[in-house]
């Protein structure tokens, strides 16, 4: 049984709201990447939206440039997954891959285009 809880963010209004999305609706997303435009009438919601982002259950953050759905150590000097106070400094970070798993909790992403109902 896999569940992801998606946050769509409406960037004309500014604002986002939450919502569970499961079993068949959730399968559908499994193997899509940051980036993707999907059609929300396939798991139930009216409109387009692109996925952004994400976490797994521990807090790992997606992250756009890593490939796969696994975790690495990534060598960064900014961006998502790093809070650097100084500058050019270089950490090697623990993210996740740009790929939706079942170890996805949370899934971020912005409305496209919204269709009237």
């Amino acid at each position: 049984m896999v569940s992801f809880k998606l946050v769509l963010s409406d960037p004309k209004t500014g604002k986002s709201e939450a919502q569970e999305v499961k079993d068949a609706s959730a399968q559908l997303l499994i193997g899509r990447r940051i980036g993707d435009v999907i059609d929300g009438t396939t798991i139930g919601l009216a409109g387009r939206f692109m996925i952004t982002g994400g976490s797994d259950k521990a807090g790992f953050p997606m992250r756009a440039d890593t490939l796969g759905g696994g975790k690495n150590y990534v060598l960064m000097t900014r961006g998502v997954g790093y809070r650097g106070k100084e500058e050019g400094v270089k950490k090697r970070r623990y993210v996740r891959g740009n790929t939706i798993t079942e170890e996805t909790y949370q899934l971020n992403g912005k409305l496209v285009d919204e269709k009237s109902s």
